[in-house]
């Protein structure tokens, strides 16, 4: 049985996609921090050429834009550690207060309707002692199993922050170079037209960063504005963060509720402090999901809204989490892929043979007859 050469072509081409899916199958772990550094590269690589343009050496702008990351990533930590650190210990305080002032505003209105209910605030408070002051062994031996359990893995978190930046760096360095070796494996043929595939993926996955970061300040304003209108003393570091966090779907905004929510907790001590604050947060959630997100990002890298929400579900279903981070520059990537395929498809054979050419339709004749 012979084969043509386009058959030939296409299984070596099968082999070569089958070798690379197995050898990135296998090097995941390892492959995991060289792939955030490119991230970081391909993020700041526009910054560092500025730079460069302004005669600053590349080695310097790299390190600049390096440390100007780091130093935004520092400060959202400095944002949130501070609020955590203050209010834990406030918040095991107030507890007791809260559930007595729960006490008087709930049976008065629950004996309207004949309905005797109150919470044991002392058995509590025991439970709660008991579940710690009583399991101290049991707890710092739960904790030590989690850290041998998970010492790989919390090692490879911290090699991942460590070892990222410092790939970035040296990516940095080498950004135009590595470009132009990469197409260099590109056969003669094909260049002109995978040159223009990755233009036009450059301009848009390039819309999407600027749109996120236009979104993460839009709503960073609203939640610091929203906050502040309802009195929460700590408005702006809550807000911002929160702003800040949305980066990473449903976990920012909903650690930036609890946040919001105990801090209202420890200041108004009242239900009504407390629903205005969630009240926020629930406009702020329904505006970002419904609008902010699919106007402010999904128009500008060509998504209809309802395309937008699809793909966080789609891509969260499918790969959890990280599919939830990808889903947007994912479905960027995919839109230009896709109008490509379309074009070639409108102009193939297999749309255009035997198609009918459509004519324009004649106009009735007039009635001659006197």
């Amino acid at each position: 049985m012979t084969f043509t050469p386009n058959q030939i072509r296409a299984a070596t081409w099968g082999l070569l996609a089958l070798v690379l899916w197995l050898l990135l199958s296998l090097l995941s772990p390892v492959l995991m921090p060289f792939v955030l550094a490119g991230v970081l590269a391909y993020a700041l690589h526009p910054l560092v050429e500025r730079l460069h343009a302004r005669r600053i050496p590349r080695w310097l702008g790299a390190g600049l834009a390096i440390t100007m990351l780091m130093l935004v990533m520092l400060a959202v930590l400095l944002l949130i550690v501070p609020v955590i650190t203050q209010q834990v210990p406030l918040l095991q305080e107030q507890v007791p207060v809260l559930l007595d002032k729960l006490n008087l505003w709930l049976v008065p209105l629950l004996g309207r309707f004949g309905v005797e209910l109150q919470v044991d605030v002392a058995q509590v408070r025991g439970w709660l002692q008991q579940l710690v002051v009583g399991h101290e062994e049991a707890i710092i031996g739960g904790l030590l199993s989690s850290v041998r359990i998970g010492g790989s893995a919390l090692m490879a978190v911290v090699g991942n922050l460590v070892l990222a930046p410092i790939v970035a760096y040296y990516l940095l360095l080498d950004w135009a170079r590595l470009v132009e070796r990469s197409k260099g494996l590109i056969p003669p043929r094909w260049r002109a037209s995978v040159q223009s595939f990755l233009d036009e993926t450059d301009e848009v996955l390039g819309q999407y960063l600027r749109g996120q970061l236009l979104v993460m300040v839009v709503l960073a304003v609203f939640y610091t504005v929203g906050l502040a209108l309802v009195g929460l003393h700590l408005a702006l570091p809550i807000g911002v963060f929160t702003g800040l966090a949305v980066f990473i779907p449903y976990l920012g905004f909903g650690l930036g509720l609890v946040l919001a929510l105990m801090a209202a907790m420890l200041q108004f001590q009242a239900l009504l402090g407390v629903a205005l604050v969630g009240a926020v947060y629930a406009v702020g959630q329904v505006a970002e999901s419904m609008y902010v997100t699919p106007r402010l990002l999904g128009e500008r890298i060509g998504l209809h809204p309802i395309a937008v929400i699809f793909a966080l579900m789609a891509f969260g279903h499918l790969l959890g989490f990280v599919g939830v981070l990808i889903a947007l520059p994912a479905s960027a990537v995919l839109l230009v892929a896709i109008r490509r395929a379309r074009t070639h498809y409108m102009a193939s054979a297999l749309y255009t043979e035997g198609a009918v050419p459509v004519t324009a339709p004649r106009a009735p004749e007039q009635d001659k007859t006197p």
